[in-house]
């Protein structure tokens, strides 16, 4: 079997949330931080939670609101030619 092919691993290895809380599990990388946890995660709080990861809910309300705003274009009839 080859030496040294697997990462080191920490069994303690340092884990914190957004929250404020910390955690130590065992893992590859000796800290670890996170946006979310099983104590601020809505599925297992029950409370409802709104994640903003890039501004993705702003764009949003944006787009919908130009979309609310601007004129919609009017639809051209199409004429039918006549057959020769």
């Amino acid at each position: 079997m080859k030496q040294d092919t697997h990462p080191t691993y920490y069994p303690k290895a340092k884990v914190r949330c957004a929250c404020g809380a910390s955690y130590a599990m065992g893992a590859t990388k000796p800290e670890i931080n996170v946006e979310i946890c099983s104590k601020c995660h809505p599925f297992y709080t029950g409370k409802e939670k709104m994640l903003d990861i890039a501004g993705k809910v702003e764009k949003f309300k944006a787009r919908r609101e130009k979309a609310l705003t601007a004129p919609k274009a009017v639809k051209k009839a199409r004429v039918k030619k006549q057959k020769k």
